[in-house]
């Protein structure tokens, strides 16, 4: 039985050196301490204090900062591993007797007479226990940690270290991985299974050897319940609770957002935002569901703000996060993409602002050049004249580009910049920027339309606790901002979406790239991106039908009645068209000239005016706009096509040389263009 000798020598060795190395105070006083900062992973909390996401340590172990623990566990654990915690000195002497005389008895290991400090000093160091050498240094740096720290320091040092399996380490992450809970109210079962695991936390598993965890609390209960610590009728409803069979996920709520202040902040324990977690859970919901069921690379992001404190409550960087499939690694709050229509209210108030229109004012829409460029409505229809109220609440193009051209897109651009907004454009901004010819990210989108809401006051918003600051310069003045709101307040709201006044815009971009829904209401300001990470076109997609119903079941999850926009300002004119002063009740644009005087005549596009044209076979494609069908065609004033419906056609030419091409339509109406053939 050498091993029995060994065993028995093993022991008798711990005895002797627990007296002789505490009556070597000069020599403990030497220990060189291995370092007592423990590396503890970062925790991002949400607003009530509670984890939104956990970080690992360096080397990939769950350990946590222990915050608070319940009482009983603590005097559950002391019962069995260390009663006499509190008034040893590092080395319990009666403990380590006890362990001689049964290892004596016994010809085995009953108890190992190891304190908590021990068992400290040897996580601390991750020091062997299987040798006397081993022992001894635990002895010796468990001697002087007593002499360098609180009980309550080392009690500390324990809930941080202790091994609970896997890369599991310290009592909070124990209990959030095998209980999906913290640790500041546990079950008697659940103590007991916390006090048992690190004496062998790998053969103990929860899910990988149930049944040996399981034995394992049954003798912690059975002892303490033979110590009088825990009744037979706590031990009985202990040894009835099921044993966890699955390692739960550490919290991950905000991935994206959780990753950049950690980053912003490299070292912090604890990082505090504005998160709500309900919301934050619920807009994570919302962008699952969105792409539930859609091809495999659309993805989502959303926003969630209080524009009166400036305070993020959800921020969802991508609908699948673990997606590789979606790119849900790329927080799409961030990407500069194309607004598509939702910077048209900016034009409004902008134009308002000035004087130079009030929403009761008639505009055309219609065919209208822009220097070379002649933009088109989204669907390819023209309204006639109508107000700048339904021309916004349509999206109309026309009248927006033509309210562009007398603002200035320069001026647009710097009223975003003056918002907080990063906008970035390839050159000098032209026009193009009214329908979306502009990066701006969701993120910016978002703090744009705080500040609409908040009648021109633009604000910072912010995921970190504090007073939103606001910015220094107002984009518009109160009654221009209240005209715009009222407006998007008019829209009806989306199929199926609660009722309420909720002031939003929809955007689609060029090719079905981006689909978009900004709103607000008289508290919260919200944004919502669907679409693909690499921007490729997502065919089908219009931010009316994907994007809006998600808006307003977002800032429906807030409350259950939107808050009340805010009553017009006192200077607000609120008249009918035909009331208003001579100069506001049309709008008449600032260089734009109509193709023809007559605005309801057809515009020829093809061909221009004083074209050289090739006529092979002596045919000519010709395309019209506007107008009303069907058309007349002439050459040179002989007819050569009679009431031809299309606008787009091949005419026979007369031959090669100078023609007059001209067009009539049904009204009477006509255009006309000077060409050469050859």
């Amino acid at each position: 039985m050498r091993w029995h000798r060994g065993l028995i020598l093993l022991v008798a060795a711990l005895w002797a050196a627990a007296f002789l190395l505490d009556a070597g105070r000069g020599w403990v006083a030497r220990t060189e301490l291995p370092p007592l900062s423990v590396e503890i992973g970062t925790e991002v909390l949400a607003r009530d204090g509670s984890l939104l996401r956990a970080f690992q340590v360096s080397d990939g172990r769950w350990r946590l900062a222990p915050g608070p623990v319940d009482d009983r566990f603590v005097t559950l654990l002391l019962a069995y591993e260390d009663q006499r915690f509190y008034s040893h000195s590092g080395v319990d002497p009666l403990a380590l007797g006890r362990a001689v005389a049964q290892a004596l008895w016994n010809l085995k290991v009953i108890s190992g007479g190891s304190t908590l400090t021990m068992q400290v000093a040897r996580l601390l160091e991750e020091g062997p226990t299987g040798s006397v050498a081993g022992k001894i240094r635990q002895i010796r740096v468990a001697l002087a940690l007593e002499q360098r720290l609180s009980k309550v320091e080392i009690l500390d040092l324990y809930l941080r270290l202790a091994p609970y399996g896997g890369n599991l380490e310290g009592i909070r992450a124990a209990t959030l991985a095998w209980f999906g809970k913290e640790p500041r109210r546990l079950t008697t079962a659940e103590a007991a299974l916390l006090v048992a695991l690190p004496q062998s936390p790998e053969a103990r598993r929860p899910d990988r050897a149930p049944q040996a965890a399981e034995a394992a609390r049954a003798r912690v209960l059975a002892r303490l319940a033979a110590a009088g610590i825990l009744d037979a009728s706590e031990v009985a409803a202990a040894l009835r609770e099921p044993i966890p069979t699955t390692r739960r996920g550490f919290p991950a709520l905000a991935p994206h957002l959780t990753e950049r202040l950690r980053r912003a902040q490299p070292g912090a324990a604890r990082i505090a935002t504005t998160i709500d977690p309900a919301l934050q859970r619920a807009a994570e919901a919302l962008a699952r569901r969105a792409v539930a069921g859609q091809e495999g690379r659309l993805t989502a992001a959303m926003i969630l703000a209080d524009h009166q404190s400036g305070a993020i409550l959800a921020h969802v960087g991508a609908a699948e996060w673990s997606s590789d499939a979606r790119a849900g690694f790329v927080d799409m709050t961030t990407a500069l993409r194309s607004p598509g229509s939702t910077l048209k209210p900016f034009i409004y108030a902008l134009a308002f602002d000035d004087g130079l229109a009030h929403p009761e004012t008639l505009i055309e829409d219609r065919p209208t050049a822009f220097g070379n460029w002649r933009p088109q409505n989204f669907d390819r229809q023209f309204r006639g004249t109508v107000t700048l109220r339904a021309a916004l609440q349509a999206s109309l193009n026309i009248p927006a580009v033509s309210l562009t051209e007398a603002v200035g897109p320069a001026r647009l651009l710097a009223t975003l910049t003056r918002a907080g907004v990063r906008a970035e454009v390839e050159g000098t901004p032209g026009l193009a920027v009214a329908l979306g010819g502009v990066g701006v990210s969701l993120e910016g989108l978002v703090q744009a339309y705080a500040a609409l809401a908040r009648l021109g006051a633009p604000i910072t918003l912010s995921a970190e606790p504090g007073p939103g600051a606001p910015l220094m310069q107002r984009l518009f003045g109160p009654v221009a901002g209240w005209q715009v709101a009222d407006i998007l307040a008019g829209l009806p709201p989306p199929a199926g979406a609660a009722p309420g006044r909720l002031a939003y815009k929809t955007g689609t971009s060029y090719g079905h790239r981006d689909a978009l829904a900004l709103g607000f209401d008289g508290r919260h300001v919200a944004g919502v991106w669907l679409g693909r990470a690499d921007g490729t076109p997502v065919p089908g997609a219009f931010g009316g039908d994907l994007a809006a119903p998600i808006l307003f079941e977002l800032i429906g999850r807030a409350k259950s009645t939107p808050d009340p926009l805010p009553p017009p300002p006192p200077a607000t004119l609120l008249l009918p068209t035909e009331r208003l002063p001579q100069p506001l009740q049309r709008f008449r644009p600032r260089g734009a000239a109509f193709a023809t005087s007559n605005p309801d005549a057809p515009d020829l596009m093809f061909p221009p005016d004083g074209a050289l044209i090739e006529a092979p076979g002596g045919a000519l494609a010709v395309k019209i706009i506007g107008g009303t069908p069907p058309f007349t065609w002439l050459a040179n004033g002989v007819p050569v096509a009679l009431a031809i419906r299309a606008r787009e056609t091949t005419l026979p030419m007369p031959g090669p040389g100078f023609v007059v091409l001209s067009v009539i339509d049904a009204k009477g109406n006509a255009a006309r263009a000077e060409i050469t053939l050859r």
